[in-house]
């Protein structure tokens, strides 16, 4: 148990989310056990002895995210207390984040009790996990991203006069964008394992460097996201629920055939891969939640659309962001599944972006130019941003 509580802390702390030392983990094993000492632990304990859970997780944040966090928490009263981004993972998996006034056992309870996760202004974040201490680092990791995503989409229409913002956001919304700007610039590293592939394992081991350098990268933040190659009649791709960076034996062989059933704990987005495999000579996708990729499909000024807010699905407009088109679709199949939407708009292009969800790349033979679209794309997204935004 101390293994998983020390691994999770330092996953927080190597995703730039956290501080070393901030993140304190707490674990039911045959008592609770924690990462280290903190004099938070008696509240914590009365949150373990109010909700069924097997793990809690409370740490502040570092920059950008705490002055965001701060900020959209400190407005949370125009809104009962809740935060409600726009992005994908929040629309699927969070809903809303609920915003606590005290760092007290009953308010922290009461927020827990409808949300995965519960926002204490100027002290962090609280989540928990029903069966272990990475459901926890889940939540904790998805609330960061959707409230980096949700105030720099609610910044780009304060700079435009269109949608003001309270207060004074715009050294917030500079320095975040400063920070990531010189992280991707400074990102290097580019896959190594290339076509052709004489194995199997060859395959699996492509995929799970391209995963690992995809976390590194901040293009997804280690848990959300897919990856999957098509060599000799099979598609091999994440399984579902799986980290990015964690892949190894966590891939699946699906015949297409489908004289398996291999494809019951693939990715749930296995359906579109198989589609876009279908309809091109691809050979590999990824997939991955660039923050600025996603912050851009959110950026539309026409504000009296009839289908705003329900954008993921139903818009209309053909908008694009260079050669790279931005499409409706929500996760599944059906009419306004991705495995409906996305081939067709995906078939001839390097990629494209699902609203509010993230970036689909495809490559002729391996990772090699996916991932380097990938980047390319997220800083094409990011500087069209601070174009933008003057």
């Amino acid at each position: 148990m101390d293994r998983l509580l020390k691994k999770y802390s330092q996953k927080l702390i190597a995703q730039r989310l956290c501080r070393e030392g901030q993140p304190l983990l707490g674990a039911l094993d045959d008592e609770i056990i924690w990462s280290r000492e903190s004099e938070n632990i008696s509240i914590l304990e009365e949150v373990f002895a109010g909700l069924n859970i097997n793990s809690i997780l409370f740490s502040n944040t570092m920059e950008p995210f705490k002055s965001i966090i701060d900020y959209l928490a400190e407005y949370s009263a125009d809104s009962d207390n809740l935060i409600h981004p726009d992005d994908t993972e929040t629309r699927t998996f969070l809903h809303d984040i609920p915003v606590a006034e005290n760092f007290t056992g009953d308010e922290i309870i009461s927020g827990l009790k409808k949300r995965k996760g519960v926002i204490i202004p100027g002290r962090g974040i609280v989540t928990f996990g029903t069966v272990s201490a990475e459901q926890a680092f889940i939540t904790f990791s998805s609330i960061c991203f959707s409230c980096y995503v949700k105030f720099m989409t609610d910044f780009y229409f304060h700079s435009r006069g269109l949608i003001p913002m309270k207060g004074n956001p715009e050294p917030i919304a500079r320095k975040a964008a400063d920070i990531y700007g010189s992280f991707i610039s400074e990102f290097s590293d580019y896959p190594e394992i290339n076509a052709p592939y004489d194995s199997p394992s060859k395959v699996a081991e492509s995929i799970v460097e391209t995963g690992r350098l995809t976390v590194e990268s901040g293009m997804v933040d280690s848990f959300f996201g897919n990856i999957s190659v098509y060599h000799d009649d099979i598609i091999y791709i994440s399984q579902t629920g799986t980290s990015l960076d964690e892949l190894s034996g966590l891939i699946d062989p699906c015949p297409t055939d489908n004289s398996t059933t291999n494809a019951m704990t693939s990715s749930s987005e296995f359906s579109a891969h198989r589609s876009i495999f279908r309809q091109s000579t691809k050979k590999t996708i990824l997939h991955g939640h660039p923050k600025y990729c996603v912050i851009s499909s959110l950026l539309c000024d026409d504000l009296e659309c009839p289908n705003r807010g329900k954008c993921h699905i139903a818009c209309t407009r053909e908008r694009m962001i260079e050669d790279v088109p931005i499409i409706p679709g929500e996760v599944g199949t059906g009419p306004t599944g991705i495995a409906t939407t996305l081939p067709p708009a995906i078939r001839n292009r390097r990629g494209a972006i699902v609203f509010g969800h993230g970036l689909f790349l495809t490559g002729e033979k391996d990772f090699s130019d996916s991932f380097a679209n990938l980047m390319e794309i997220e800083k094409i997204c990011f500087n069209r941003y601070r174009e933008l935004t003057g």
